[in-house]
């Protein structure tokens, strides 16, 4: 939390049991950071463009972080972060790759594509609390991030 605002997290995952691990791991941290979940990538845009679905987001700032992972149906994490990177008033929110690849190729093409940060997704509960514990360290307590618009 900056200056009495909590950033706003958007999680973009269409696994089901890992949106709920995700948020059980948020809590298990003691993260009171709203979280916001998107199920794919087209979904994901619809969200930052407050369109279809998410209309009613239009008076409110756009998340402070998205967690992206990339295998999702319909329009994927790689294509969706090329989007995003097109837009300017999307491009400084943080992005990061949380997925289960550990593909070198993956990898290099999360981050030709603009994004952050690089994390395969743990692989225990406890795994997960522990990544969710230093994403709030760095990206919520130390790093300065830009006011949310």
């Amino acid at each position: 939390m900056k200056d009495g605002n909590p950033i706003k997290i958007l999680i973009a995952d269409d696994d089901a049991d890992d949106r709920m691990l995700i948020a059980d791991a948020f809590e298990e941290a003691n993260l009171s950071n709203p979280i916001d979940f998107v199920v794919d990538g087209l979904d994901l845009l619809d969200y930052l463009n407050r369109q279809g679905k998410y209309e009613e987001l239009k008076d409110q700032d756009l998340p402070g972080i998205i967690l992206l992972d990339l295998n999702m149906p319909r329009m994927d994490g790689r294509a969706a972060l090329a989007e995003i990177r097109k837009i300017p008033e999307f491009q400084a929110i943080p992005i990061v790759a949380l997925t289960t690849s550990k593909s070198e190729e993956d990898i290099l093409q999360a981050y030709n594509l603009g994004v952050n940060s690089f994390i395969t997704k743990p692989v225990t509960f406890d795994g997960l609390v522990h990544v969710v514990r230093i994403l709030s360290k760095y990206w919520i307590e130390n790093v300065q991030l830009p006011k949310a618009q």
